[in-house]
């Protein structure tokens, strides 16, 4: 029997190259190769950040996006000269704008908000419908408090004592697609009177009446079940100034107590007095679909 030959530190160093050389050679890819330093900042990746720098918008819709008011109400401060741009007033509403333009609003500079937030807020009575009051009293905005960063605003106006439904938002576009009178959005009240009301007169409700600014018709109008004629359901899509109030003032009735039942497709379910949410995907999907 032979014996195995002891291999020596010789053959061991000529095994590992014979390994070596049999190793399958490795086939790089460009991109394998590390960039040079002037490859990193290539002219096309740049390209997408000045776009964005030199992206125009419209004057009114970037005061709305910074969140202080609707387009709307933008179009009115930018005609009164409370807006400038790059230290100059402009009173044209529909001036184009670069996002790297110095935008001020009565000397402060806003900016567009990029997250679009929505609250809806059940509002409870002696509340105003407003950013601040300068008489000091609670208004929606001290409810919501710092429930986000972003500066929000009420879409359309509730009466200090009236209570319900208020959305929140800082989605210019969305604020005045709800507020437009084109969009026939649907609005439902409760509205408790200081006496019975007669088949008679809701028959003219029914049928229009002419008010002060204008004629007015409703949706719809009836009484609540259980109520003895003291309450009644009116339904509308018209948003002028306190025009469910009025409508009952001009046939002799005062309303005790109004409350806005729903709105846009929103409902006061699971949402006490004074309290608010978020608006859920499903719901802020279904407004702008709406809308």
């Amino acid at each position: 029997m032979k014996r195995k030959k002891k291999k020596t530190n010789k053959d061991n160093e000529q095994w590992n190259k014979n390994k070596k050389s049999k190793r399958k050679p490795v086939h790089r890819t460009p991109f394998d190769k590390p960039l040079r330093k002037e490859e990193t900042s290539s002219e096309s990746d740049n390209k997408p950040e000045e776009e964005e720098a030199n992206k125009e918008i419209i004057l009114n819709k970037y005061v709305a996006l910074s969140g202080i008011c609707s387009r709307r109400k933008a179009v009115e401060y930018i005609e009164k000269g409370d807006v400038t741009v790059n230290g100059e007033i402009i009173k044209v509403p529909y001036h184009r704008v670069q996002t790297t333009d110095v935008v001020q609003y009565k000397g402060k500079t806003i900016k567009p908000e990029e997250k679009k937030v929505y609250f809806l807020l059940n509002k409870p009575s002696n509340c105003i419908t407003s950013l601040k009051d300068p008489e000091g009293r609670k208004t929606v905005l001290d409810i919501v408090g710092d429930a986000c960063k972003e500066r929000i605003y009420p879409v359309g106006r509730l009466d200090r004592n009236t209570t319900g439904l208020l959305l929140l938002t800082n989605d210019g576009d969305l604020a005045k697609k709800l507020s437009h009178p084109s969009h026939m959005v649907k609005k439902l009240y409760y509205a408790t009177l200081d006496k019975e009301i007669t088949t008679e007169d809701l028959d003219k409700i029914k049928a229009g009446l002419e008010l002060e600014d204008g004629p007015v018709e409703v949706d719809a109008v009836g009484f609540v079940e259980n109520s003895k004629g003291f309450d009644v359901g009116i339904e509308i899509h018209l948003g002028r100034n306190r025009i469910v109030r009025r409508i009952f003032e001009h046939l002799g009735y005062h309303v005790k107590r109004l409350d806005r039942m729903y709105y846009a497709g929103l409902t006061k379910k699971d949402l006490p007095r004074g309290r608010f949410r978020p608006l859920s995907h499903k719901e802020i999907i279904m407004l702008k679909h709406f809308t």
